[in-house]
């Protein structure tokens, strides 16, 4: 079974070469190529994971080793694979939804001539994820992270025609940057620290080195994962990374890149729990992300832009409740499960209004569309009350685990965790209703456009539709069947541990006051959009509507701090470069050149000139010898 595990990032990276190298005669088959090989990479996941079913839960564990990719003296980095329960997760999660959007590009890119080429950096994006969380040391890992990073970067601006596209895909990659250094410089601290960065030596000393350099390796790492995952404050990509192609989104959002930060906290768990400092940090990050993104999503006309706050804001709930430690662990990942179901869902829905209202992404030009897409509107109906934790479904499960997980922490911290949690879920509440309310319900606010094309809205084809019911069915069952028995706690203890922690409120009255807080948001969305019309020009609103529309300023704040500084800083190096470093090595050779054109004067050539030196030198030297001895 061990040498099944290299198989399942073949697949998709032959894919990849494959589409990317073989040329336009692929055009014609490119994307069923792409399609299949992602699906079969799903397959041998799957035959894994009956695999491991069959073991006992400290047996499943499964190590493959395929080369020693660096061995330099003392140094020795393999390729090396682990397949556990933690990363099985991932795999599935990966293929299967990688999967199911791969076959819903086939109809929405169906008119687009690089259609082919789209395949393969979808099945690149898949190989260098699948990477990244099947690696068994952390070197390996960051090659897979950096991996995941390109693809972004290629699929975000596919459409590079568009200058809009072009530059979000460089904000992303160069924001992620920042993250990444953080990885790497973690990976460099572990070495001078454990003498290795390989999962299993590192974790087992962890707990005998100093708490300064845990801190200082957890502190990095959670850089990483503010990158990839967008938290705070590394959250700038995410909305505009909505310019590349609707599936793109939706892989990126729930299957792919933004989870990655969530597995590399949670792998690195033992890391963390012996450096409480940094998980404080963690928590603090995923609170202020859960909210920031929150109230970005209220302020969105652009449907994906929407969904990407809400995106930012979900993955903060599993970045807290990682910050949890063991109380946690489990609960981040279970989350990280349903969200992949429903986030896809949501983001395939609003790639399916797109493609019946020519492309359109403002809401307040949809409305009433129920009638025109009833799979779109029940398959994104399902998805919405998943998303806002209604009762039965999959995030009613998932979202309220970590809110008791946060209330469970105890103290002043529980109950201020557990409140903003709360407050989180109902902003959730009221954002999504907005999203419904706005695209799916009231009169049709369409209207032809500039060349007096006019929408004429309507269902999508089965390549796009079957994708969207399928992940439907896991928003609306996913979660209860994680919960029969606490399977998936039971599922993942084995790797991440769990603790119950001590929560001064008991479940059901976490649960009631989850219900209250969803009601009151839905409550307010209705009194605002359903009850009203909804105008074509957004209003001006408060001040915080309006920095919400610019989200919350993290532009602006980048540009004045971070731009505008290094603007100013580099003129300074410059400053100092002109005046003080070419200031001393010119001033140091003009000296020397004055220097040595006056002792050439000496040099005239004549030798009475020379005689004479030679007696003045003769007659000092008389003078001093007799000097010394009179004294």
């Amino acid at each position: 079974m061990e040498n099944l595990i290299a198989l399942l990032i073949a697949a998709p990276l032959l894919g990849a070469a494959v589409l990317l190298c073989g040329g336009r005669r692929l055009d014609r088959v490119g994307h069923w190529l792409g399609t299949v090989l992602a699906a079969a990479s799903f397959v041998i996941g799957a035959v894994l994971f009956s695999g491991m079913l069959g073991k006992s839960g400290d047996a499943r564990s499964l190590h493959q080793h395929l080369f020693t990719w660096v061995p330099v003296g003392g140094f020795r980095a393999d390729v090396g694979f682990q397949l556990d329960q933690l990363s099985m997760t991932f795999v599935l999660l990966i293929t299967g939804v990688g999967t199911l959007i791969h076959i819903y590009s086939i109809g929405y890119m169906e008119h687009d001539e690089r259609r082919r080429r789209f395949f393969g950096y979808l099945n690149l994006f898949l190989a260098a994820m699948l990477l990244l969380v099947l690696a068994d040391n952390y070197l390996l890992l960051y090659v897979g992270w950096e991996g995941v990073g390109l693809a972004s970067y290629l699929l975000i601006g596919f459409w590079q025609h568009k200058p809009s596209a072009a530059t979000a895909a460089k904000k992303a990659f160069l924001v992620n940057r920042v993250g990444d250094m953080g990885l790497s410089i973690a990976i460099m601290l572990m070495f001078t620290t454990f003498g290795t960065f390989a999962f299993g030596p590192v974790f087992g000393a962890a707990d005998n080195a100093t708490q300064g350099k845990v801190t200082a390796i957890g502190l990095m790492l959670l850089l990483a994962a503010c990158g990839k995952s967008a938290q705070v404050p590394l959250q700038s990509w995410l909305g505009d990374a909505m310019e590349g192609p609707t599936p793109v989104s939706a892989l990126i959002h729930a299957a792919t890149m933004v989870t990655a930060g969530v597995y590399l906290i949670t792998r690195s768990g033992v890391i963390f729990n012996a450096a409480p400092d940094a998980q404080t940090v963690v928590v603090v990050v995923g609170a202020v992300t859960l909210l920031f993104g929150a109230i970005v999503g209220c302020a969105k006309d652009d449907i994906k832009k929407a969904l990407a706050g809400s995106t930012m804001s979900q993955i903060g709930y599993m970045i807290l409740a990682a910050g949890l430690g063991p109380i946690g662990y489990v609960f981040a990942i279970m989350h990280l499960v349903t969200h992949g179901f429903f986030k896809a869902g949501l983001f395939l829905g609003a790639g399916s209004v797109m493609h019946g209202m020519n492309d359109e992404v403002d809401m307040r030009k949809y409305g009433g569309l129920w009638r025109y897409m009833p799979v779109t509107f029940v398959t994104f109906g399902l998805g919405y009350l998943a998303i806002i934790g209604f009762p039965g479904l999959s995030g009613f499960f998932s979202k309220d685990k970590i809110i008791e997980a946060a209330f469970a922490k105890g103290g002043a911290e529980g109950w201020i965790l557990g409140a903003v949690t709360l407050l989180g879920a109902g902003i959730t509440a009221y954002y999504m209703t907005r999203v419904m309310l706005m695209t799916f319900f009231g009169k049709k606010r369409w209207a032809p456009d500039a060349e007096g094309h006019e929408p004429h809205p309507h269902e999508s084809p089965k390549s796009m539709t079957i994708p969207m019911i399928i992940l439907a069915f896991g928003s609306v069952f996913a979660g209860g069947i994680f919960s029969i028995g606490d399977r998936f706690l039971h599922w993942l203890e084995p790797v991440t541990g769990h603790a119950e922690g001590d929560s001064p409120v008991s479940a059901a009255t976490v649960t009631a006051a989850t219900m209250v807080v969803l009601v009151i948001g839905v409550g307010i969305a209705w009194l605002m959009y359903g009850r009203k019309p909804v105008p074509a020009v957004a209003p001006r609103g408060s001040l915080v509507t309006r920095a919400a529309r610019r989200d919350l300023l993290q532009d602006d704040f980048n540009h004045v701090v971070l731009v505008r500084g290094g603007e100013h800083l580099t003129r300074s190096l410059v400053y100092v470069d002109h005046t003080l470093v070419d200031g001393v090595v010119n001033g140091t050779a003009a000296s020397f050149g004055g220097l040595s054109g006056r002792l050439r004067k000496l040099q005239n050539g004549y030798a009475r000139s020379y005689a004479v030196s030679m007696f003045g030198g003769t007659a000092v030297l008389i003078a001093a010898t007799l000097l010394m001895r009179a004294v």
